[in-house]
């Protein structure tokens, strides 16, 4: 399999020159969010799975601009053109729309997926004039398809843009759960924000961790990691499976990371949610994840009863779950499109 991406420190990967069509999936995470990670593992298993007839290239982000003109040169009818899902369409993060914008209003003649997303324009001179940018590059491609990834975001790319929408649950959620969990659950494990999408009153962090006590460790980390500096496609899928490795040894996750959630999921560790500055976390959970017994969502902050909602949580025996019926849209899309 090829991985293709364009660095500017090493030999340029050529694309295969073989019958194949091609999958070029752009924008590929090297920053180290093992979120955003994870959904880049996720789209690549699920191309590979379901759709085995597609060669799958990645081009991380960073390299969007050497990659384009070069795959400009090899492109063929079947080919499929897409970008990364997240939860970073919008206004809050200006290089990851910019280079969206680029890729959707450059491949015009393909079919071209933007995998599950959230949306957010802030309701600022900011977001009206990023809006409006976006808005005028996603209308140069008159094949390109949006996927949301929660309702409230189904509801707002609907609105903003005149591009086709589809609902798909987080691609994470096509990754299949943790099967054999030997590990021994002790302690805590926080999983908090340090970005501008934070909400979660410190006081409330602090009562929680007092009402666990000294009785069992207490750690606070982040999906984001401080070493090492990048993250490749060759070298992320070790730092996946190390990461459902550090939450299969908790009793319970406090996060207000939505992929901390989805990592919870995947491993059968409690977890509780709290929400984030625009509610993609909360809405996903109750689209996609609301029946699952051991993890939860909440905007409390009177301790006695998160105390309450964390002993349930923990107490709740683990069930078999099942999203990937849901991404029957993602996949009729590219099917019928296959198909031509």
């Amino acid at each position: 399999m090829a991985n293709f991406y364009v660095d500017t420190t090493a030999v340029v990967h050529e694309i295969p020159d073989n019958d194949r069509p091609k999958f070029y999936m752009f924008g590929v995470p090297s920053y180290t969010n093992m979120g955003d990670q994870a959904v880049s593992l996720a789209e690549r298993r699920y191309v590979e799975n379901e759709f085995p007839e597609y060669q799958y290239i990645e081009i991380i982000e960073e390299d969007d601009d050497y990659a384009i003109p070069v795959v400009q040169e090899h492109l063929q009818p079947k080919d499929i053109i897409a970008f990364t899902g997240g939860g970073n369409m919008g206004n809050l993060y200006h290089n990851h729309e910019e280079a969206r914008r680029k890729v959707f209003s450059t491949f015009v003649n393909n079919l071209t997926i933007s995998f599950p997303q959230s949306i957010h324009f802030e309701e600022n001179e900011d977001g009206e004039v990023e809006k409006k940018k976006s808005q005028a590059a996603y209308r140069m491609n008159p094949n390109l398809v949006l996927v949301a990834r929660d309702a409230q975001s189904f509801h707002r790319m609907q609105t903003t843009f005149d591009n086709p929408v589809i609902f798909t649950p987080d691609m994470v959620l096509y990754m299949n759960a943790v099967d054999d969990l030997k590990f021994k659950r002790h302690g805590a494990l926080f999983v908090l924000r340090h970005d501008s999408e934070k909400v979660v009153k410190q006081s409330t962090i602090d009562k929680i961790k007092t009402m666990l006590g000294t009785e069992r460790p207490i750690d606070r980390v982040d999906t984001v990691l401080d070493d090492p500096q990048k993250i490749t496609p060759v070298t992320r899928e070790a730092l996946f499976d190390a990461e459902l490795e550090l939450f299969s040894h908790q009793e319970m996750i406090i996060t207000d990371r939505w992929h901390a959630m989805v990592f919870s999921v995947l491993t059968g560790t409690p977890c509780l949610l709290f929400g984030n500055s625009y509610g993609k976390g909360k809405h996903a959970y109750i689209d996609w994840l609301e029946h699952v017994n051991w993890i939860d969502y909440t905007d409390e902050t009177d301790i006695d009863r998160i105390k309450e909602l964390m002993r349930y949580l923990v107490a709740q025996k683990r069930h078999d779950y099942d999203v990937k019926k849901d991404f029957r849209q993602l996949r009729d899309l590219i099917k019928n499109y296959a198909k031509k």
